[in-house]
């Protein structure tokens, strides 16, 4: 797969960072967050909404498997320009989804001064603090999902 837009945005240091800024804010949450960025939806998914694209995602991700429903996924969609952040039912309980397409269009601003990994970080460091909380770490938490960008 040829990954030129991708790197246009983002270069592999900055994947560390996502992955490493997800694993601060999972210190302070029993939330288990993921990030996925990809330059363009499937042939057959072409036509399918941003929030489609994110909830198949998800299912795929297995984040939907996490022991209290805390999975969120920041999904990102190069080609289009288009973010969805998508949280999974022990979330959505506690949070409205409002909260989240607020953070979305933050970090869309962000990325509109050309700064693509400062606005994932901050989206981050956000959603974290917001998991923290409704879902405060525990003290059997154990790290359900992968911090690494999928791609």
């Amino acid at each position: 797969m040829d990954n030129e837009l991708l790197y246009h945005f983002f270069s592999d240091d900055d994947f560390l960072d996502i992955s490493n800024e997800i694993k601060r804010m999972e210190k302070i949450t029993a939330g288990e967050i993921r990030v996925a960025i990809k330059e363009k939806a499937n042939f057959s998914k072409r036509k399918s909404s941003v929030k489609d694209l994110a909830t198949d995602e998800f299912y795929k991700l297995g984040m939907a498997d996490t022991r209290d429903k805390t999975g969120i996924l920041i999904y990102i969609l190069l080609s289009k320009r288009e973010f969805y952040i998508l949280a999974d039912s022990g979330i959505d309980e506690k949070v409205e989804q409002s909260t989240w397409d607020n953070i979305r269009n933050e970090m869309q601003n962000v990325f509109k001064h050309g700064l693509y990994l400062d606005g994932i970080l901050i989206t981050i460091k956000k959603v974290g603090t917001i998991l923290s909380e409704y879902f405060p770490i525990k003290e059997d938490d154990t790290n359900e999902l992968s911090n690494k960008v999928v791609v």
